[in-house]
């Protein structure tokens, strides 16, 4: 499988506003996009999706914290990867399907952390977005 790099992450927070004045008023994260329940924003090469989840029941699997962490992949080796997780038969939870400008999977881990392989990049992501 041929990653070539960290893509983004995804946070699962309880009040969107609160969260953003502390990723861009104290981290200094540059805001991308805001919609009503998720902002992106951008640090250095890296982009972070923040995923307002308040009022709905938190436990282990919805609460605040890391929702995934995704990857980026080349599309040319985006059915190789996709093929290589069915062949060990890791449970695939989203796709493969296209979404935001690009290709992607979501899968989880042994431990039930949700990963995903993406061929897009955040500009393609906020074009497909608004």
């Amino acid at each position: 499988m041929k990653v070539t790099g960290f893509n983004h992450v995804t946070i699962r927070v309880s009040n969107l506003q609160r969260s953003l004045k502390f990723y861009r008023g104290i981290l200094g994260m540059e805001l991308v996009h805001q919609g009503r329940r998720d902002v992106y924003l951008e640090w250095g090469t890296a982009w972070i999706c923040l995923l307002e989840r308040e009022g709905e029941r938190m436990d282990a699997s919805a609460g605040p914290g890391v929702d995934h962490v995704a990857f980026t992949i080349a599309d040319e080796h985006f059915d190789d990867a996709v093929e290589r997780l069915r062949e060990y038969q890791v449970r695939m939870i989203r796709g493969p399907m296209e979404r935001g400008g690009g290709r992607v999977i979501n899968f989880l881990d042994p431990d039930g952390t949700q990963l995903e392989l993406y061929t897009g990049n955040l500009e393609g992501r906020m074009k497909n977005w608004v």
